[in-house]
Formats: structure tokens, C-alpha cells, sequence
């Protein structure tokens, strides 16, 4: 899922304010190294940081169902990390450089997540929106002075960015076949014997639009002959 999130933080940037500027986007770490190799001017964005967001975590089971809305598998609900991206700009002026940033927070500050529509491959089948947030509150346990310290560069305005994505959990578990018959009730006295011997049957509409959805029971009714 890492790398969906990075190609939709890719498309949303080269898609904002930076649309036909010609400047790449690229997820390299900002070391002195790349710094030297590089000849033209570049939004890096580099992940840094990959942290469960535990307050999302849910219990239970997920319902997948197929094209027809029937339950056709179980699984659990998905686990959301929190994806923390250090975004810089690198030109060879700080002025150009602010430029690019201030193009970049005007490109994130109006997007509070991504819908699932904006998302590539399996991440956007899972039909979730992802948060995101530009320049919050610094929650890591790591400062970014230090991230800097440990990319043997010197510190320099940046972004951050967090992106909060969802990953399937595994296994998904069959669910057994969609109910078509509804539930009989019989009635007996206390010595066993039967007060009523056919029975009364009913069929909830849940039961019928499941019956509808298989193609069950065309041209017959809704009805046994011992419904009331």
C-alpha cells in the first residue's frame, strides 16, 4: 500500500499548483549525496516515519459483497497507519525554494483526505477516503532536527505531511450461502403433541430481495401454500 500512497501524493502534487512547472516530485532521502547529483528543480518527499494510528483500530468482521450485494466473504476490518513524509524543495535559491513550497501547501491545505476515487490499484478498492494533514502538530517521537542530523544534511524549511492509510487485514474467511428460506414456527402442547402440524411460515423482505438477486422463484409467488 506504501507505494500507492506514494504514487496518489505524487499525482496530487504535479496535479495542484505545480501543474506544468515541469518539476518533479521524487521520494529519494535528502541526503548530501543526492543533493549533489541532482541538476534541476525537485519537490522531494521522503517518508520517514510508519506508525500504527492505534485509536483506529475496530474488532469484529467486514461483510465483502459481490456485484449482486450478497455476502459472499468475511474479513477483518482494515489496520490504518500513519505515513509521515518530510517535504522539501530544492532549487538553487531559498527564495525559488519557498516558492515551491508555498505552491505545495497551497496544493495540500484544502485537501483534508483523498477519496477513494483519486486512489490507485488495491488501495482504492477498499473504498475508503485517506486523511491527510500538512504541517500539524508534531506527534512523532522523533524531532526533525534529528531526522536531518541522521540524513548527514543540513536542516532546511520543510513540510509535513502525514497521510493515514488503510491496510487489509488477512484472512478472509467463505460466509455461507445467502438465506432463502424464511423461518417456520410449529406450535405443541406441553405432552408433545401437535396443535398445528403444517406450520407457520414467513419470509422477510430481506429474505425476498435475496431471492429477487439469485433470479429464485420467477413466475411463482411469494407465498407456500400454508402462509397465512
Amino acid at each position: 500500500m506504501i507505494h500507492e500512497v506514494d504514487e496518489a501524493l505524487k499525482r496530487l502534487l504535479a496535479g495542484g499548483a505545480l501543474t506544468g512547472s515541469g518539476i518533479d516530485v521524487a521520494f529519494e532521502a535528502p541526503t548530501r549525496d543526492w543533493a549533489a547529483r541532482r541538476n534541476a528543480p525537485v519537490v522531494n518527499t521522503y517518508l520517514y516515519d510508519i506508525r500504527e494510528d492505534v485509536a483506529r483500530r475496530r474488532r469484529g468482521h467486514v461483510p465483502v459483497r459481490d456485484e449482486r450485494d450478497i455476502v459472499v466473504r468475511r474479513r477483518q476490518p482494515p489496520r490504518w497507519f500513519r505515513l509521515s513524509y518530510l517535504v522539501t524543495a530544492w532549487t538553487k535559491t531559498p527564495q525559488d525554494e519557498h516558492r515551491l513550497l508555498s505552491a505545495v501547501l497551497a496544493t495540500l491545505l484544502p485537501r483534508e483526505s483523498l477519496p477513494p476515487t483519486e486512489l490507485p490499484g488495491a488501495l482504492g478498492s477498499l473504498g475508503l477516503s485517506v486523511p491527510l494533514t500538512v504541517s500539524g502538530v508534531q506527534t512523532e517521537s522523533r524531532s526533525l532536527a534529528e531526522i536531518w542530523s541522521a540524513l548527514g544534511g543540513e536542516l532546511k524549511p520543510s513540510l509535513d505531511l502525514v497521510v493515514t492509510a488503510p491496510f487489509p487485514a488477512y484472512p478472509e474467511y467463505d460466509a455461507g450461502p445467502p438465506v432463502t428460506e424464511g423461518v417456520t414456527v410449529r406450535v405443541h402442547d406441553l405432552d408433545g403433541d401437535a396443535a398445528e402440524t403444517t406450520g407457520r411460515s414467513h419470509r422477510p423482505h430481506q429474505v425476498a430481495a435475496a431471492r429477487a438477486a439469485r433470479g429464485i422463484g420467477r413466475g411463482t409467488t411469494d407465498r407456500r401454500p400454508d402462509s397465512p
